[in-house]
């Protein structure tokens, strides 16, 4: 027998499928009463329909009595064909749902110094994720200081951003990623480089040159400062690093960031059971920020690899 198709019964409009879902509910529940309940309608407004959708198609599709309810052949194939038409406007609502959630837009982000070079921070992977996400999204990264990036997301200019935060402002939520670790060092110029002796240390820098970030800090960190006299300012890692190598100051850098140089001779801990202190890593975006699609699959994407990959 030649397979019955839909579209030979000319337009399909919405009362002809809602007559085929009646349909497709009673082949699927077996019978007419048990059909009654899935469907929210009495036996009698089932058998109607049934009835009318029978005089459209002009086909018996089913018959029942004392043997129960059993498909004709053509009723078995317009049920084939009904469950075909309802997948295929299934996926026709998926589609058009996926073009509604289509990402684009842009995706502004500014990261403090080495922050964005921090293989904690996995931004290699965050991003690459992201991008096969959101592949219409133009993303921009920046650099800037850390009270920088604290101003251009409270007023919108950036969508997230990536800091030390000794303070936590009012308006800005802060997502820890990890934590630094930062001693004082001096290079191998300096006077104190070969020193051994704690105490000499101790009276050495209370008459040394130091660089400092040249920012507000927390108690944590201001403490860290006493006795040592500020004798310039560098906001930037980089920079605060070539005062330091120069042996004309000593000044505090983070582990990680000073470690090749340390591991090179050319830097030394001093007193690193005194003279350091935690600084945590954050990314902050708006608090009140409106909806931002771009922005919130990222910070989603982040969160993932900071899960799986959990900073040491």
């Amino acid at each position: 027998m030649a397979q019955v198709s839909l579209m030979e019964l000319g337009q399909v409009g919405d009362y002809e499928i809602r007559l085929l879902k009646v349909f497709k509910t009673v082949v699927e529940c077996g019978g007419f009463s048990a059909a009654e309940t899935v469907l929210n309608i009495s036996r009698s407004t089932i058998s109607v329909h049934m009835a009318n959708l029978e005089q459209r198609l002009k086909l018996k599709l089913c018959s029942r009595g004392r043997a129960g309810f059993a498909l004709t052949d053509e009723g078995a194939i317009i049920y084939e064909s009904a469950r075909r038409l309802f997948s295929q406007i299934e996926d026709f609502r998926s589609t058009v749902n996926g073009l509604h959630v289509q990402i684009s837009g842009e995706l502004k982000l500014v990261a403090s110094d080495t922050i964005s070079l921090d293989e904690r921070c996995r931004f290699p992977e965050v991003l690459a994720e992201f991008c096969q996400q959101a592949p219409d999204v133009f993303v921009q990264f920046e650099s800037a200081p850390m009270s920088d990036i604290e101003r251009m997301i409270l007023n919108g200019e950036v969508d997230v951003g990536f800091i030390p935060y000794h303070r936590q402002l009012d308006g800005l939520i802060y997502q820890p990623l990890y934590e630094e670790t930062c001693y004082l060092y001096c290079s191998h110029r300096h006077p104190l480089f070969a020193e051994q002796d704690d105490e000499p240390l101790r009276q050495g820098l209370q008459q040394c040159r130091s660089v400092q970030a040249g920012i507000q800090t927390n108690p944590e960190v201001a403490l860290q400062m006493v006795g040592l006299t500020k004798n310039a300012t560098a906001y930037y890692y980089e920079t605060r690093a070539v005062m330091i190598l120069s042996g004309a100051y000593v000044g505090y850098l983070p582990e990680h960031y000073a470690n090749h140089w340390e591991a090179e001779g050319r830097l030394r801990k001093l007193l690193p059971a005194e003279r350091g202190y935690k600084l945590g890593i954050a990314a902050i975006t708006h608090q009140f920020s409106r909806l931002n699609k771009p922005r919130d699959l990222f910070m989603r994407l982040l969160q993932k690899q900071m899960e799986c990959n959990p900073p040491r």
